[in-house]
């Protein structure tokens, strides 16, 4: 990856304050980009922002709530008076709480609060963020809006079906987008990240279910935030810029192959053969 292919720019990175977001906003900086880091957590964007500056880069944080336009708005506002232009857009936010995820099941027993509120942080904050940042784009000919999805928004699974729809519905918006600004010098893509474990979201999860995950990669590991970032990086910059409109995955092949694979695989190893 070349140092300086965001050298100018402007990125605009929701949910930066830890984890995948945080780690973007270092590595978008350590391309030259000036970072905004969007958060709900006023203190932990500051930390964020302190730490890219403290490394000689350029950073402000700014406390947002990607579910309201009135936040959304004042902080495309604060954006432009702090830098005087937006050049990336990074969807990054979502909601993934431990308490998330308890309420956010199958259909039938779903809690209604969560799906509203996977719906609000995931999708509209995604379409309020593009709603006010791309006429800044339009107004200089050039922009990239990425959207964070995720395997589950393309495969169905036995719980999470709120998150899994809103990440589904953000492909869309991405390609929405990439039909409607094209012509206007917007680039908009969809980033399908694999699992990349986090502190901010995975600490929690238990060791067997990841290991169950990763027995279904194509990799020996499951991904980390630093290779994230790297893809969403390339989306960002020039390197990408004849796509859009496109999904561009960083899955360690997760959503590549049947989900029988890994069981056959074991006993593949016990025949000593893969002949069926």
């Amino acid at each position: 990856m070349s140092n300086g292919k965001l050298e100018g720019r402007v990125a605009i990175i929701t949910g930066a304050g830890g984890g995948l977001g945080a780690e973007c906003a270092r590595v978008f900086s350590s391309h030259g980009a000036k970072i905004v880091v969007a958060d709900i957590n006023a203190e932990a964007g500051q930390r964020v922002a302190d730490e890219i500056t403290e490394q000689g880069g350029t950073a402000i944080a700014v406390a947002t709530d990607v579910s309201q336009e009135a936040s959304v708005s004042a902080m495309v506002e604060q954006t432009v008076a702090a830098f005087g232009r937006i050049d990336i857009l990074y969807n990054n936010a979502a909601i993934l709480s431990e308490a998330q995820r308890a309420g956010d099941l199958d259909v039938v027993n779903m809690d209604v609060d969560a799906w509203d509120r996977a719906m609000a942080v995931n999708l509209r904050g995604a379409m309020l963020c593009s709603k006010h940042s791309i006429p800044h784009m339009i107004k200089q000919g050039k922009g990239s809006v990425i959207n964070v999805t995720s395997g589950l928004g393309t495969m169905g699974d036995l719980t999470l079906s709120a998150y899994a729809s809103s990440k589904a519905a953000l492909i869309m918006l991405a390609r929405s987008m990439a039909a409607q600004y094209g012509k206007q010098g917007v680039r908009s893509n969809a980033l399908l990240i694999g699992l990349a474990p986090a502190e901010n979201a995975h600490a929690t999860m238990p060791q067997q279910l990841l290991d169950i995950i990763r027995d279904n990669h194509l990799t020996p590991e499951l991904g980390t935030p630093r290779q994230i970032a790297d893809a969403a990086a390339f989306l960002a910059s020039d390197e990408s810029s004849f796509v859009t409109g496109s999904v561009l995955s960083a899955d360690g092949g997760f959503c590549s192959h049947t989900p029988s694979m890994a069981p056959m695989r074991e006993l593949f190893a016990q025949m000593g053969s893969n002949k069926m």
